[in-house]
């Protein structure tokens, strides 16, 4: 029986090094491609830690982590993020940030990418946010590892009311697993209101 959980606080602290675990595994896939190291989340990882207002929404089987979710105030992200949304006219203060999404293959297609937009969006309506946002990796059609039978998550997050942000891309550095060296990704902004 799987088990879905909000945690804030202390209690999302303790997770983060399973957290960082399941991104290095899942983030590994196609589109993100992210040859990930411990050095590299504990950095990431950091602006949870340091945010009263994240969350972390977490599946468990049993006791293990098997797919997590999480989400902070935009401005806690306003070094990576501000200049992506600069022409939109909107706050960063109304902008809550649905950060990554990463749950094990074998339990995909149960209802839990469900769970994890509600319960973030519950949490950034509590916080009084008047939108909700995400970030998805741009790669070329023609890239030499993407797989046949890929198909992108756009109807599922359409399905759920987000939309591309015209001209909010963001890009981040990170290393691909066919690549020797970080270099940088472009992603594109997706929102809806609350």
């Amino acid at each position: 029986m799987i088990r879905v959980e909000r945690l804030t606080g202390s209690a999302l602290a303790d997770a983060l090094p399973d957290v960082a675990q399941l991104r290095i595994t899942v983030f590994r896939s196609w589109p993100y491609l992210y040859d990930g190291d411990a050095d590299y989340e504990e950095k990431y990882l950091q602006t949870y830690r340091q945010s009263e207002n994240a969350i972390l929404v977490g599946a468990f089987d049993g006791d293990r982590l098997i797919g997590a979710s999480t989400g902070t105030p935009m401005e806690d992200h306003a070094d990576d993020f501000a200049a992506a949304f600069a022409q939109t006219g909107l706050a960063l203060s109304d902008i809550f940030y649905c950060a990554e999404s990463v749950l094990l293959p074998e339990y995909r297609g149960q209802g839990l990418g469900h769970a994890f937009f509600d319960a973030r969006e519950a949490h950034a309506r509590n916080l009084g946010r008047a939108y909700s946002t995400f970030c998805g990796v741009q790669r070329p059609q023609d890239h030499p590892l993407r797989p046949a039978n890929y198909h992108p998550l756009d109807a599922f997050w359409n399905k759920r009311g987000y939309s591309p942000v015209e001209g909010a891309v963001a890009s981040f550095r990170w290393k691909d697993i066919n690549q020797s060296e970080e270099t940088d990704h472009n992603l594109q902004f997706w929102m809806r209101a609350l």
